[in-house]
C-alpha cells in the first residue's frame, strides 16, 4: 500500500502544472485525499482536499487557481496548479487514510521562478 506524487518541476510565475497522487494496493476512490506543501524549515500546510463523494476545499490563498479531482479509474488525484506564484514554491505531498492507517507520499517539489 503506497502513494506517490509526481509533476513537480521548475515553472515561471504565471505558469502551470498538474501534480499526480497515484494509489497502489487500495482504491483512492474510497478515501478523501489531501495535499499538503512544506517549505524549509516550516510544517506541512493543509493546501487543498477532496473527499470520497468529490467536494473539495482550499486554502484562501489558493482558490480560484488550484483545482483538485479524481480519477479513479486511474486510481489518482490531482492537483491542477494554474496562474503559480513565487510564494507557491514548496514540496508537495499528498495525504490519504486506508485501513485507519495515514499515508503520505514522498513528495514532489514545485520551484515558481520569478
Amino acid at each position: 500500500v503506497q502513494i506517490v506524487e509526481s509533476g513537480g518541476g521548475l515553472v515561471q510565475a504565471g505558469g502551470s502544472l498538474r501534480l499526480s497522487c497515484v494509489a497502489s494496493g487500495f482504491s483512492l476512490s474510497r478515501e478523501g485525499v489531501s495535499w499538503y506543501r512544506q517549505t524549509p524549515g516550516k510544517g506541512r500546510d493543509f493546501v487543498a482536499g477532496i473527499d470520497r463523494t468529490g467536494n473539495t476545499a482550499y486554502i484562501d490563498s489558493v482558490q480560484g487557481r488550484f483545482i483538485v479531482s479524481r480519477d479513479n479509474a486511474k486510481n489518482t488525484v490531482y492537483l491542477q496548479m494554474n496562474s503559480l506564484k513565487v510564494e507557491d514554491t514548496a514540496e508537495y505531498s499528498c495525504r490519504t487514510t486506508f485501513g485507519g492507517t495515514q499515508y503520505w507520499g514522498q513528495g514532489t517539489q514545485v520551484t515558481v521562478s520569478s
